[in-house]
């Protein structure tokens, strides 16, 4: 049997309502792989970091959002989701008010704020944690 080295990452899905619209937050890559596609806020777990702290400092990083609370969805870990290696991300969840305003820094190029409806080709397969987030907004 072959051990292989698998990494773990945070992925977070920030929306917002507005009137009857729900709003998504997207980050815009800064760095390979996928640089300039657009995907969830998220990145690396650090050595002995809570999931959901690492979710959080995440999330401040690339967007400048800060959060309270994070449901925890799922875990993705669908071998080749990475093309850099074998990586299996925690999905969480957040509601911010509509007047939160996010501000793309650190690898993150852009931070924006797009109808569900209206995406735009998404990185990984951030595509798939959105539709599974989406679920469980209409189940909660």
């Amino acid at each position: 049997m072959r051990i292989s080295k698998t990494f773990l990452t945070v992925d977070i899905v920030v929306f917002k309502k507005i009137g009857e619209e729900l709003k998504l937050l997207l980050i815009k890559r800064k760095n390979e792989p996928f640089q300039n596609f657009w995907a969830l806020p998220g990145g690396f777990v650090n050595e002995n970091e809570d999931l959901e702290i690492a979710a959080k400092r995440e999330l401040f990083e690339e967007t400048q959002v800060k959060v309270n609370s994070l449901d925890q969805l799922k875990a993705f870990g669908k071998p080749f989701r990475d093309p850099r290696s074998h990586v299996v991300s925690v999905a969480f969840m957040a509601f911010v008010d509509q007047n939160t305003v996010a501000i793309g820094s650190d690898d993150a190029k852009e931070a924006q704020w797009f109808s569900v409806f209206e995406l735009p080709k998404i990185a990984f397969d951030h595509d798939e944690i959105i539709t599974f987030a989406l679920s469980k907004t209409q189940t909660t």
